[in-house]
């Protein structure tokens, strides 16, 4: 299944509604630091409910960090700053969907690392501001895994 990257979130409940999203899904989800809360916070215990033991999270120090665990991955960057939407991308199993942090979206220096192949985005409504980090993900994920076939999802 693909890759989720959360780049530096800070909301506590997005986080654990996309530790929900990689259990019920097979994504592995991967964290950049600093994180915004830590793992005692109440909101993304409830959030995440019972799913932490049953999705695959990693936690990183940096991006760079985070790209080598993924050595070979098309990393496909969320941003509003393109044309390019995220449902013409053809998605491969181990693809990186690399979201920022909530109040902010990616920094330059992500949107412009060398690792990332393509800049996506998600279509809204003009004049409006965005998206929930949570939403914007199961949206991108799931699309990634109907390209591939729900591989792996029970009858």
């Amino acid at each position: 299944m693909v890759h989720v990257f959360l780049h530096e979130p800070v909301i506590a409940g997005n986080t654990g509604n996309a530790i929900r999203l990689a259990a019920v899904t097979g994504a592995q989800l991967h964290l950049i630091e600093p994180l915004g809360f830590d793992f005692e916070d109440s909101k993304l215990r409830r959030a995440g409910l019972d799913y932490h033991d049953l999705a695959d999270v990693r936690i990183h120090p940096d991006l760079d960090t985070a790209l080598c665990c993924v050595a070979g991955s098309r990393v496909f960057a969320f941003t509003s700053h393109t044309d390019v939407t995220f449902e013409s991308i053809q998605y491969r199993r181990d693809d990186v969907l690399l979201f920022g942090t909530e109040p902010t979206g990616l920094p330059e220096y992500a949107l412009e690392h060398e690792r990332v192949t393509e800049r996506v985005r998600i279509p809204m409504l003009p004049a409006r501001r965005s998206l929930n980090l949570a939403n914007a993900a199961s949206i991108a994920v799931y699309e990634a895994w109907r390209q591939l076939g729900y591989d792996g999802a029970g009858a």
